[in-house]
């Protein structure tokens, strides 16, 4: 028998113990032993729930407990969580977990301790919810070089997007929606901007290349300047607006961001709509690979955070080497990287010819609006577009995804 303890017995915590109770059978016969909840750590008590039974509130008895082999950490944050996985790893014992923060922040250092210790640290769920997405990189596409990634990594952001799509509706009476509705936090800040997605993007793109891509250092733009004019001429431009966390080899480079882009019919995540995620890969040898399902919710996500339990319970006492080395990924600069944009500017007096002088051949999009000029520009690096935005009063810009 394998035992199990849970640190956290919130939303993705509480769905695990039930996912593993009410799933027993189906998953003794995958693991090839029982699995067995056996404490679960939390500083709250839950009288009117049978897990009172196991909870304790100190973590040192679930470091000192010999029969442990796996710990589960769904507390979220970064502390205590990581003083917690360091320990558990450093006491013999495999983690998995859906923390994208503690990944993203310390996922070589904690992989290492694994691999010296023997055990594993996995952290299926941290990136795409319920959606497979970190073993498949790590093992069905591992023969090839992965080229591109690219991805509506938060449910958040997508049903926004999709409102205002589908409703015309603007941006504030969309979100207080989706808080409403439970879809965004109370404090939605790293959901709309681009934050949490920033985080997903950095896990994939360091277990695509092998090195350390760290957060900071992508640029992040979320979705709080969208407008419903901006949905108005996305829809003449037959194209739909999502956030993407992207990341794409160039040369020896890679170059990564967040931020909202314009796709049209043709694109695969086209028709990603609504609290849905999705995950596009390209490699060098199979091709476009897509993965989507629902990138959070309790039992999504608490079924991925399972599947790393069957399969660290399937590798007691050997380590599943990961390839993520503290060495740092060689970044493209934003300013070389090349875009479509459109664009909308303050119209004026001569205005087109004022954006034709500052911008080269452009293709104008008519929407209706008076006040303003929209506009499609040429392929054009970062730096060429911030210089020519410097000559005319732009309102805001969207790339197209490319």
């Amino acid at each position: 028998m394998i035992k199990v303890s849970v640190l956290g017995y919130g939303t993705v915590g509480s769905g695990v113990v039930e996912i593993i109770r009410e799933n027993a059978d189906i998953i003794t016969r995958r693991a090839g032993e029982e699995i067995q909840v056996k404490s679960v750590l939390d500083l709250r008590d839950f009288p009117d729930d049978p897990i009172q039974n196991i909870i304790v509130h100190d973590f040192e008895e679930i470091r000192k407990d010999e029969e442990v082999q796996i710990v589960v950490e769904t507390m979220g944050g970064l502390h205590p969580a990581y003083e917690f996985v360091k320990a558990s790893l450093e006491s013999g014992k495999s983690v998995c977990t859906s923390n994208k923060a503690l990944v993203a922040d310390y996922g070589p250092e904690l992989l290492e301790i694994a691999q010296k210790h023997n055990v594993n640290f996995l952290f299926e769920a941290s990136v795409g919810g319920g959606i497979p997405i970190i073993r498949p990189l790590k093992i069905s596409l591992a023969p090839d070089e992965i080229m591109e990634i690219s991805g509506i990594l938060n449910g958040t952001t997508n049903y926004i997007l999709t409102e205002m799509t589908e409703k015309g509706s603007d941006f504030d009476s969309v979100l207080k929606e989706a808080q409403d509705k439970g879809y965004a936090e109370k404090d939605p800040t790293a959901d709309i901007e681009g934050f949490d997605a920033c985080r997903k993007i950095a896990i994939l793109t360091s277990l695509a290349y092998g090195k350390q891509l760290n957060f900071e250092d992508i640029y992040t733009e979320g979705i709080t300047k969208i407008t419903d004019r901006d949905i108005v001429y996305a829809k003449k431009l037959g194209a739909k607006i999502k956030i993407f966390g992207s990341s794409k080899k160039i040369g020896d480079k890679v170059s990564a961001m967040v931020a909202p882009k314009l796709i049209t019919g043709e694109h695969p995540l086209y028709s990603v709509d609504g609290v849905f995620n999705a995950i596009l890969v390209k490699g060098n040898m199979v091709g476009d690979v897509m993965f989507y399902g629902q990138g959070a919710g309790k039992l999504a996500t608490a079924s991925a955070v399972v599947s790393d339990v069957i399969e660290e319970a399937k590798h007691v006492n050997v380590n599943m080497r990961t390839l993520w080395d503290y060495e740092q990924l060689d970044l493209m600069p934003l300013d070389e990287v090349s875009f479509r944009f459109f664009v909308r500017v303050k119209r004026g007096q001569e205005i087109a010819s004022a954006v034709e002088k500052a911008f080269g051949h452009v293709t104008p999009v008519e929407a209706g609006f008076t006040d303003e000029f929209g506009f499609v520009t040429e392929k054009i690096t970062e730096k060429a577009y911030e210089e020519a935005a410097g000559q005319v009063e732009v309102i805001n810009k969207i790339r197209f995804d490319s």
